[in-house]
């Protein structure tokens, strides 16, 4: 038995070795350069050329001389403070999260997964899922169920998710159609929560489905710039959530809210942007005098419903006109702020 234990481990020890393999992975450090193939005069050679060419750098093409380096666009502040939020207006809750729908799709599946209540209707080109009905303990008196909506939020790759929650008496399941809003706030809220909290808990994105991957279709929020007309955003929502999110971006990004008229959809606003004056850049951080001066300059945000859509312009305060590019400019900074 002493000798049977002894050869398995000289085996074990043996590895690939033992098996007639040998390790090659180092043999290029012993390989010998060689001349290079040339072919027989006597016989026709193929013209080969580089797969990955390196094209030609004409210099002289390089007009050389002083040039005014251009203003960078203001960014958008809105790096979403919190990963996962949830958002309500006039009784309407989601959760809103920066990342895509086709991200935040395989999230949810696998969170109602996990907690015993699988999906008996999923569709991935309009981002539904509703589950199975299922029992609460703390009723015995109905069967629940829930559908989930995941659409692109106003912000590029965001994803809002919201949930509609209905009961049923126990045995009446199939006589009942999806109601417009909740049967309970309460659970709806309950359920958005549990989402919220189980998106926030984890930070791995890199599941995608290929199956939600069109989800929601064209943006909801984008600068439109007529050839002819002045520039406008347009939002794809209705006024109220419209208006709740231009107030939002009004006060970020350089702007501040002075006053506002919701019923004549106007707010007025003062963009504060820094002028530099001549002192360098290390000048003006590490200290000495500063020559720079804070421009303000002030604003109305027209929010007006056009159909099913709502336009947003900036005007001039008091004569209405505003060049294009200054208008086309402050509108990007609202768009990028809008929640």
């Amino acid at each position: 038995m002493k000798h049977i234990i002894t050869a398995i481990v000289i085996l074990n020890l043996a590895g690939c070795g033992w098996l007639g393999l040998r390790d090659r992975s180092n043999d290029y450090l012993l390989a010998e350069e060689v001349q290079e193939t040339t072919v027989p005069s006597e016989m026709d050679g193929v013209v080969l050329g580089q797969i990955y060419p390196l094209p030609k750098i004409a210099v002289d093409s390089v007009e050389l001389g002083a040039f005014e380096v251009p203003r960078p666009q203001p960014v958008s502040v809105n790096t979403f403070e919190q990963l996962v939020k949830i958002q309500s207006i006039d009784g309407r809750r989601w959760v809103l999260i920066n990342i895509s729908p086709s991200e935040a799709w395989p999230r949810i599946r696998n969170l109602l997964n996990r907690n015993g209540v699988p999906s008996a209707k999923a569709e991935g080109s309009s981002g539904i899922i509703e589950t199975v009905w299922v029992k609460f303990n703390s009723d015995e008196e109905h069967s629940h169920r829930f559908r989930f909506a995941i659409a692109p939020g106003v912000q590029i790759s965001s994803t809002e998710i919201s949930a509609i929650h209905q009961k049923a008496v126990r045995g009446e399941e199939d006589n009942v159609e999806w109601p417009a809003s909740s049967d309970s706030d309460e659970r709806e809220q309950d359920m958005l929560t549990l989402v919220a909290n189980d998106m926030a808990a984890s930070t791995d994105y890199a599941s995608v489905s290929l199956l939600a991957q069109d989800i929601g279709g064209e943006a909801k929020v984008e600068v439109v710039t007529p050839e002819v007309t002045d520039p406008y955003i347009l939002v794809k929502l209705g006024f109220d959530r419209a208006w709740a999110s231009v107030s939002y971006s009004a006060s970020r990004g350089g702007f501040t809210t002075i006053d506002k008229n919701r019923s004549d959809g106007v707010l007025f606003v003062n963009y504060t942007e820094q002028s530099v004056g001549d002192k360098g850049f290390f000048s003006r951080w590490f200290g000495g005098d500063d020559n720079s001066e804070r421009l303000e300059v002030n604003y109305r945000v027209l929010v007006a419903p056009v159909g099913a859509d709502v336009e947003v312009r900036l005007v001039d305060p008091e004569d209405g006109g505003l060049a294009k590019a200054e208008a086309l400019r402050l509108l990007k900074v609202l768009r990028g702020n809008m929640s």
